[in-house]
């Protein structure tokens, strides 16, 4: 039994990595190629154990993929945004979880209100990275780009929340009063509890400085948020949400510089990890999923797809054109809406793609209710069609609408890199002045702090492609000159792996800092 768990962990991870570079290859969404080689998977006698209880699903992914969204979220910007992306959340998610349980029942009314608003409520959220990626790459006005972000975090607890209560429904149905209390305890606990966990986690890892003990809090974390608050009958992901909302705006005050980066390399290898599993995992049920509803005629199950993913994307659309202007009447105080044309509304509305919580949600719908295979067919086709149809035509619709030509993000960053590096020569001016270090010593870092000033000078004085890449390519040539010398002084025993590892290190980090700049 043993050797079998590792033979399908070793596929399912073999599985991953031709996934992502047929992806890369075809230039298509990872997902595409992740279901079908985990359709093909499945054709391998014994690969049914790979499939997990809807439980693994709801209690293991769901906390690590909400508590880092949440972990990343712009405080600020968030802030400001509160009521667009509010509207969006909290009002759309809700339409669109209603919409696609209305057209369900009207399709196939012995599936039930409770069970066709479970399933409408796993495909309302949208997916925080896919959008996201193509619209940084191309440019995109910043504050779309914020408000999509802060939607998608917001509107996973809203539908994760209604998901539970579609669930309990099914159980023990309540009248509409019930409801009402039962939804307001869920939300204020969760908010309440997450509040207080992440005001203890806070202090906790405050007196830790071990960056390997700092990561372990951090995957203890979510945990420590969801299964308590479920089990007092709290929302678990809002508990989440909040813990991790409040532990992120702190992290730059909280965590020293080594532990913020290793825990940033170690969460994006694992939301890889989790999303790529998922899509893996969804492809290995997918078979038993369509032989489970071969029942249903080929064109009721393709009508009811089909009505999905409509309404799905129309709901959105009209949201986001009709209803989202009409927010500027709200009470409080936010941003002008003037700034959000209706180029951009329609950007925000195409930019409904939902991915991998939207997967997970369907999948931990449990084995006991109703219809459960043709809830998960829906979810299925709507993540893969929003995903195959709307990333790859988002490019495009930006170009027409002239919506991806903006060079603001790169501007303010390169004029942030100037200031902070004059803020650095000044403090150095006043160290030499007040003989806290020595001459020589200032001498050396001022140099490298005057390097690296005239870098960030010429970016901002938009120095031509050519040049550009010219000095590209003679970083390229350094920095390999740099990596050979370190790999002879190791040979020759001159260094120590330790010396050489950490060298190394420090010139990958380099080489993504100015990765991520261009």
């Amino acid at each position: 039994m043993l050797e079998q768990y590792l033979f399908i962990a070793m596929l399912i991870a073999v599985l991953m990595l031709a996934g992502r570079v047929t992806a890369r290859r075809l230039g298509v969404p990872e997902a595409i190629p992740l279901v079908l080689l985990g359709v093909g998977a499945s054709f391998i006698p014994g690969m049914d154990a790979a499939i997990p209880p809807p439980e693994v699903v709801l209690n293991i992914y769901l906390p690590l993929l909400v508590y880092r969204a949440a972990f990343l979220t712009a405080p600020r910007e968030s802030r400001e945004d509160a009521v667009p992306i509010s509207v969006l959340a909290f009002g759309l998610t809700c339409v669109t979880a209603v919409a696609v349980a209305a057209a369900l029942n009207f399709a196939i009314p012995e599936v039930g209100w409770a069970a066709a608003l479970a399933i409408g409520a796993a495909v309302a959220p949208t997916d925080p990275v896919a959008a996201t990626s193509v619209m940084q790459r191309l440019g995109a006005p910043r504050r779309l780009v914020t408000i999509l972000e802060g939607e998608s975090l917001v509107n996973d607890a809203v539908a994760l929340t209604l998901f539970g209560l579609a669930l309990a429904a099914l159980e023990d149905p309540v009248s509409l009063s019930e409801g009402a209390l039962t939804l307001l305890r869920v939300v204020a606990g969760g908010v309440l509890y997450g509040l207080v966990l992440g005001w203890v986690i806070a202090r906790v890892r405050l007196r830790i400085k071990d960056v390997g003990a700092q990561i372990v809090v951090s995957l203890l974390t979510p945990f420590l948020a969801y299964l308590p608050a479920e089990h007092f009958e709290f929302s678990g992901v809002l508990a989440v949400v909040t813990t991790g909302f409040y532990l992120g705006v702190r992290a730059e005050g909280m965590l020293p510089p080594v532990s913020r980066l290793a825990g940033k390399t170690f969460w994006d290898m694992l939301a890889f990890l989790l999303e790529s599993s998922l899509f893996v995992l969804l492809g290995l049920e997918i078979r038993h999923v369509v032989a489970s509803v071969a029942d249903y005629p080929v064109f009721v199950l393709a009508g009811v797809a089909a009505l999905a993913v409509a309404a799905v994307v129309l709901a959105r659309i009209g949201w986001t054109l009709g209803v989202f202007p009409l927010a500027r009447w709200l009470p409080g105080r936010h941003l002008s809406f003037d700034e959000i044309g209706r180029s951009e509304r329609l950007v925000m509305g195409w930019a409904g793609i939902r991915g991998a919580v939207t997967l997970a949600i369907a999948l931990s719908i449990p084995l006991d209710v109703p219809h459960r295979p043709l809830l998960i067919f829906i979810g299925a086709v709507v993540v893969l069609v929003t995903l195959l149809g709307q990333t790859t035509t988002l490019p495009r619709l930006m170009r027409r609408l002239k919506l991806g030509e903006s060079d603001e993000e790169a501007a303010e960053e390169a004029e942030a890199r100037r200031e902070t590096t004059e803020a650095a020569l000044a403090r150095l001016d006043e160290l030499a002045a007040d003989d806290t270090v020595d001459e020589r010593t200032a001498d050396v870092f001022r140099q490298l702090l005057e390097l690296r000033l005239d870098r960030v000078r010429a970016l901002l004085d938009d120095e031509d492609d050519e040049s550009t890449e010219g000095a590209r390519e003679v970083r390229e040539e350094l920095a390999k000159a740099q990596r050979e010398k370190l790999d002879q002084l190791y040979e020759s025993g001159r260094v120590s792996e330790e010396i050489r590892r950490r060298l190394t290190h420090e010139l990958d980090l380099e080489h993504h800092r100015r990765s991520s700049a261009s």
